[in-house]
């Protein structure tokens, strides 16, 4: 499997992840579309980044960073995060989350994330080191 930062378009075989997502009643699929689409946003501003994993050609899975607007202090968010249920715990998530991790920490100490979209992605976030939390929007904070 192979990581990459997605920049100037979305990916080939988003549309699978969108229609898995929405069988799922995930909506933050659908949600990146509309909002790529739109211009709204498109992961290129203050140290955001959105990547793809693929296991060959397949889009196996997308997730992004981006600036994380509720802490006073300089945090990064987890952003619209799905693996397709075919390469869930064969170690897509694992290399998507590294990459974003890895690009959020360059530009702050802390992330967070928001892991209401299933009972699995709070125990994903753990397992990638995030602590749960109870704040608004914010189940799940890392710090350095």
């Amino acid at each position: 499997m192979q990581v990459m930062r997605v920049a100037a378009e979305l990916p080939q075989g988003l549309e699978r992840l969108v229609e898995a997502a929405a069988a799922e009643a995930v909506r933050n699929v659908g949600l990146l579309v509309s909002n790529w689409e739109s211009g709204a946003q498109r992961f290129n501003r203050d140290g955001a980044a959105l990547f793809a994993v693929f296991d060959g050609i397949a889009l196996a899975g997308i997730g992004g960073v981006r600036r994380e607007d509720t802490l006073p202090e300089p945090a990064m968010r987890m952003h619209r995060f799905y693996v397709h249920p075919d390469w869930r715990r064969k170690g897509a998530g694992r290399l998507l989350a590294e990459a974003t991790i890895t690009h959020g920490l360059a530009a702050a100490p802390i992330l967070t994330c928001n892991a209401q979209a299933s009972p699995q992605a709070g125990l994903f976030w753990e397992a990638m080191g995030f602590v749960p939390v109870d704040m608004h929007r914010i189940t799940h904070i890392y710090r350095i």
